[in-house]
């Protein structure tokens, strides 16, 4: 752990929409009992959500670290899929490239990452084709 700042890890599993967005929901309870802003609890919850749900659809899978500092969040989500070929085209809402069988579920309205840059203070995104995404969200609490 590093000083001053809760660290956070969570597996997101691979096309298991049961348990997508367990993640986030933890993420979400853990700021709520610190006593974080509820405006910041939320959009922390919904960029980190969006996240994670791309990642269970688009890329079998990943990873979450969360970094809980007294003055921000920061969520880091790794994944090994695809990697995006164009983020721009992305990055326009309603552009999905989520398969029919996951749109007939309620999930890939191509809202994700238009979501995570509207919710998020800041959006890195890092990604390489063939070689998977790495997403890092902050949302500032003061």
């Amino acid at each position: 752990m590093t000083e001053g700042c809760l660290e956070l890890n969570y597996d997101i599993p691979a096309n298991d929409f049961l348990h997508a967005g367990e993640a986030s929901s933890s993420v979400k309870k853990m700021l709520n009992q610190l006593g974080v802003d509820p405006d910041k609890v939320k959009k922390t919850a919904i960029s980190m959500y969006e996240a994670e749900i791309n990642a269970v659809i688009h890329a079998d899978g990943g990873a979450a670290h969360i970094e809980i500092w007294k003055d921000k969040v920061v969520i880091k989500i790794c994944d090994k899929g695809p990697g995006i070929p164009n983020v721009e085209l992305a990055m326009q809402e309603g552009y999905t490239t989520a398969p029919d069988h996951v749109r007939d579920m309620g999930f890939g309205a191509g809202m994700g990452l238009p979501n995570m840059k509207r919710y998020a203070d800041s959006l890195d995104i890092d990604t390489a084709v063939g070689k998977g995404t790495t997403v890092t969200i902050t949302v500032f609490l003061k």
